[in-house]
């Protein structure tokens, strides 16, 4: 019973940092109808940076720093790569997409090599908590909070904040949003934004368990959390939380 338990732990954990992704692939698709396959490979690259921020400072200082870099990479490749093609046809959205993936993988290659880089350990993550015949580190324990406390201040956020109003206008109707004034480009840039900051966040949390990054090491996990949004239904934020622990869950 103890093993089963033990076993339950690890998959919710698990699903919790699946959900904290798939909400990414969510928002965007909620906004745009565009399925960032790009997702998991800025995931992978957060991982990266924590790699060489904890090697230049504390950890207390590197997490911010990491999450502001991710944040800047992931709204750097909605300017970059799907701002210019806005009023294109979704297939070459969608190709564009595609390249992006591509291309952090390979530039990862091409910085990092393609061998596994040992993940920095966060000391109080690491941490050994017993609980009952439980045992497992905090990082174990604290994920499905965190992802319950975030989904809910971001449920918070589409719906009491102007922001959020702006957010689900453009996912309502796109073209009527732009004509009552709401500045969609900002919105989207925004959306992008909160998507890649929980990729970072749930980057964090899946590597200190795994504590290893390499190029592909986004494509997989990516993968199995776009998953998990379709199985949530995609667009939902609640479902795609449900689908990231049914999955964590299973797996």
């Amino acid at each position: 019973m103890v093993t089963f338990l033990q076993q339950c732990l690890t998959g919710i954990s698990l699903g919790g940092a699946y959900a904290l992704i798939a909400i990414g692939y969510t928002l965007v698709y909620g906004i745009l109808r565009l399925i960032n396959f790009a997702h998991g490979d800025l995931f992978m690259m957060s991982g990266y940076f924590m790699i060489f921020a904890m090697a230049a400072m504390p950890w207390y200082l590197a997490i911010p720093v990491v999450l502001i870099l991710t944040v800047a990479l992931g709204t750097g490749i909605e300017k970059v790569a799907y701002k210019p093609l806005r009023n294109a046809p979704r297939m070459s959205v969608m190709i564009s997409a595609i390249g992006v993936s591509y291309l952090l993988q390979n530039l990862a290659t091409y910085l990092f090599t393609a061998l596994p880089k040992g993940y920095p350990a966060i000391p109080f993550l690491k941490k050994i908590i017993r609980f009952g015949g439980l045992s497992a580190s905090l990082v174990t324990f604290l994920t499905p909070i965190l992802t319950l406390v975030i989904v809910y201040i971001l449920i918070l956020l589409i719906h009491h904040s102007k922001m959020g109003m702006a957010m689900r206008a453009v996912a309502k109707d796109y073209e009527t949003a732009q004509l009552m004034g709401i500045k969609i480009n900002q919105t989207i840039s925004f959306t992008f934004a909160i998507g890649s900051l929980l990729a970072g966040i749930g980057s964090i949390l899946y590597f200190t368990d795994r504590m290893t990054v390499f190029p592909y090491s986004g494509s997989l996990p990516g993968l199995k959390c776009f998953v998990a949004a379709v199985i949530g239904g995609i667009g939902s934020i609640p479902g795609a939380v449900v689908g990231g622990f049914i999955l964590g869950l299973g797996e």
